[in-house]
């Protein structure tokens, strides 16, 4: 079986999810996510927790591959090798997206970047960020929808939201408008981001 596929969801307290059909609803504290998982699996939800599995014609494919391969006396077969290839990445896949919905809707994801150089700040303007990183103007960087943008410290950016694929997405946004160079390590990193530096020119 898929290591990741066959792990149950727990539904956090609090937090409400609904299956129709491939499509799976998240409603929490945090907003509200909604997924289609691929038409080769299915989802369940059942005593709290939310499962993925293969569509049933798919499951018993590998079993019927199972019991062929046992009766020829070959070495014994596991599930994960009898399932369609593209189905068993499509299990995977769907289960962590389906849990990245869940706890998003519940907790969150949050992003932390550091803004390392002299004169490198950050600090709110309403709420869009705006940034000083040693060009002639200052940065603005405006907030997406879902995303909310915190400056706590000078040198310091967090970014929050439901959508871990839209927060990974600003983050990396705002990283981009300086990227860490390698000679002294100069802009914006993600939090223990490790810079690979170089040596400089000797004289």
């Amino acid at each position: 079986m898929s290591r990741i596929g066959k792990l149950p969801i727990p539904v956090p307290n609090g937090t409400t999810v609904t299956v129709d059909g491939n499509k799976i609803e998240a409603k929490g504290p945090k907003g509200h996510l909604a997924f289609t998982v691929s038409e080769l699996v299915s989802a369940e939800l059942k005593d709290g927790e939310l499962s993925i599995m293969p569509r049933e014609d798919y499951v018993a494919e590998a079993n019927e591959r199972i019991e062929a391969n046992d009766a020829k006396g070959r070495k014994k077969m596991t599930f994960a090798e009898a399932l369609d290839p593209k189905v068993r990445t499509q299990w995977g896949t769907a289960r962590a997206n389906a849990a990245n919905v869940v706890h998003g809707a519940a907790e969150g994801f949050t992003k932390s970047l550091e803004l390392v150089g002299v004169g490198y700040r950050a600090q709110m303007q309403g709420n869009d960020l705006k940034l000083s990183l040693g060009y002639s103007h200052d940065v603005i960087f405006k907030a997406p929808d879902g995303i909310k943008l915190e400056a706590p410290k000078p040198t310091e950016v967090i970014v929050s939201g439901a959508d871990k694929q839209a927060v990974g997405q600003a983050a990396a946004e705002i990283r981009q408008f300086r990227k860490p160079e390698p000679f002294k390590g100069k802009g914006v990193r993600y939090a223990g981001e490790y810079v690979r530096r170089k040596e400089g020119k000797k004289k």
